[in-house]
């Protein structure tokens, strides 16, 4: 057991090769380190001994500190919620293409000098979406934002139906498919919270000692009061990151060092839509968008079951309105979605936008003298 003061850091690196065995007896070869979360580190790996472990391995293991309570929080969250049989019986019922929750193969325990591991082998996803906002000047195209928002708000039907609620999402957390990036995954169960067990909801209690909880900037109005995650709160978390997707930028941003202030600003927002939104995001399409899907979450009682078709239709309309479908490939870049749209470049103003749209993103890469020359031509292209 680590010391109580490093508890929060990471442990240190597994071996390579070290083969871990589950609690179904089934071996697992530890590959290379390819990442790390709040509590732990996480591998490639491979099932069985025989082999080592490839670059393109199809699964990773997470590792924690076995006290660590995140970890053994996602496993319970997997094992009661998120079966393979239960995931498959629901995207049958529902015909669905498929659903945004990882497959979860096995977990575990094993020691290394003296330490204890807890760990957990899953699906092995591709990029972040944190990382796709930095790279495309901090905002995704319109399409793109009800897309996301539509798959996300399938996966939290799903395990709110379970009796669960995620928590923490935010685009860090969620990623794309490795093998197909038109797929998203909502993803790190750490924080989830069963807010129904075996059919009783828990009651509203406000505990200013537990309060602010999550990430401070998307976190729900309940988590800022200290009441225990409900569905409402899941739902609301998800229409702030749509708004950040939206303006790359939230009302809040200058307070998050106040989580009072943020939670005043959050309150009168939501009080006072849908024209604290469409005022505020006055220059964005789909503003008005974001604030029904807002309005309709507000207006929810704290234990009362979501009308995920409605939110799902408000949604679903701006998608279809920018001629996208839902199963269309996902566009990040701006410029990428606007070559899609050619009749806009008949219209100068269009071609101002796009162009200025253009050169805003390429800034904000690391390649940006070799796409500058690239953006002069767009430009010019568009006036030749």
């Amino acid at each position: 057991m680590p010391p109580k003061n490093q508890r929060r850091k990471l442990p240190s690196p597994l071996p390579e090769g070290l083969i871990l065995t589950d609690t179904n007896k089934k071996e697992w070869t530890l590959g290379k380190t390819i990442g790390e979360g709040g509590f732990g580190l996480i591998y490639l790996a491979s099932p069985g001994r025989d082999k080592p472990v490839s670059n393109d391995a199809a699964h990773v293991v997470k590792v924690e500190y076995h006290e660590n309570g995140p970890l053994f929080c996602e496993l319970k969250f997997y094992q009661r919620a998120a079966k393979d049989n239960q995931i498959k019986a629901w995207v049958a019922r529902h015909k669905m293409d498929y659903i945004g929750i990882p497959n979860y193969w096995g977990s575990g325990e094993t020691k290394s000098s003296s330490t204890s591991y807890r760990f957990m082998v899953i699906d092995r996803l591709g990029t972040d979406l944190q990382k796709l906002l930095l790279s495309n000047g901090g905002k995704f195209p319109l399409n793109t934002i009800m897309q996301l928002g539509i798959r996300l708000l399938d996966v939290l039907e799903y395990i709110h139906e379970q009796e669960y609620v995620h928590g923490d999402i935010k685009a860090a957390n969620i990623l794309l498919c490795y093998t197909d990036p038109n797929k998203v995954y909502l993803a790190d169960y750490g924080l989830s919270y069963r807010y129904c067990p075996n059919g009783n909801h828990k009651p509203y209690k406000e505990n200013p000692k537990k309060g602010h909880n999550g990430t401070i900037e998307f976190t729900s109005l309940d988590a800022h009061k200290g009441v225990a995650l409900s569905r409402r709160g899941d739902l609301q978390i998800l229409s702030f990151c749509m708004l950040h997707w939206l303006c790359g930028k939230l009302p809040w941003d200058k307070n998050l060092k106040v989580p009072v202030a943020v939670q005043a600003s959050k309150t009168k927002l939501l009080e006072e839509l849908p024209n604290s939104v469409v005022n505020w995001a006055a220059q964005e399409d789909g503003c008005h968008a974001v604030a029904s899907f807002m309005a309709e979450v507000y207006r929810l009682g704290y234990d009362e079951k979501p009308n995920y078709g409605v939110l799902r239709k408000i949604l679903l309309n701006i998608l279809e309105s920018t001629g996208t479908r839902l199963g269309d490939p996902l566009t990040f870049s701006h410029v990428k979605a606007i070559l899609k749209k050619p009749a806009a470049f008949n219209n100068p103003v269009c071609v101002i936008k796009y162009a200025t749209i253009f050169f805003i993103e390429v800034w904000h890469t690391d390649l940006f003298h070799q796409r500058f020359l690239s953006a002069c031509e767009f430009i010019s292209s568009m006036f030749g």
